[in-house]
């Protein structure tokens, strides 16, 4: 499901906070389906990748920073056309009655990577939309959206996002983390 290696990592760099790339201690990498699955296979993946890492004791603040991120690119990163007709209803409010087998096999639309230094870890999810993401203004706290945004700045010690460039097309929201210098 994963891979490892920074060199593919490198477009997604250049929007992040100055972090030295040879400090790097690990970075691992999933695509996940078009479809909201795809977002408890995200957590799967973060924690396998914490657990390997010893940040297990991160994973609750970071798991829900992945979830958010994850919700985002499925929800507003995508064309219309790539969700999954169940999945819409979700989207819209309608309800699709006669789902069909998504398109996912279609290519990695939305990948998840992770990057550990040894005092930073940075989530960063990449989708096809060259649109930012926009935090939403509300004052309703029992609603049932609009506040992802507000719980990756609430969670994570920094977020931002940036336009993919040269062969990559879309962009990448991250998300970063300062871990506690282990000794």
């Amino acid at each position: 499901m994963g891979t490892n290696g920074s060199t593919m990592l490198e477009p997604l760099r250049q929007g992040l906070p100055p972090l030295d790339p040879a400090a790097v201690s690990s970075a691992a990498s999933c695509a996940l389906p078009t479809r909201y699955e795809a977002v408890r296979e995200a957590r799967r993946f973060t924690r396998s990748m914490l657990g390997q890492w010893e940040l297990s004791d991160r994973f609750d603040e970071v798991c829900l920073v992945v979830s958010e991120l994850v919700t985002n690119a499925l929800r507003h990163g995508l064309p219309l056309a790539l969700h999954h007709p169940a999945d819409k209803g979700r989207r819209t409010g309608r309800h699709d009655p006669a789902p069909t087998a998504p398109p996912h096999d279609a290519g990695p639309y939305i990948r998840l990577h992770l990057l550990y230094w040894t005092e930073r870890l940075v989530c960063a999810v990449r989708d096809p939309s060259q649109e930012g993401p926009v935090v939403s203004e509300t004052d309703d706290f029992s609603a049932e959206s609009g506040r992802g945004l507000f719980l990756v700045d609430s969670f994570s010690d920094s977020w931002g996002w940036h336009p993919l460039a040269g062969t990559l097309h879309g962009k990448v929201v991250w998300a970063l983390f300062r871990l506690r210098p282990s000794g």
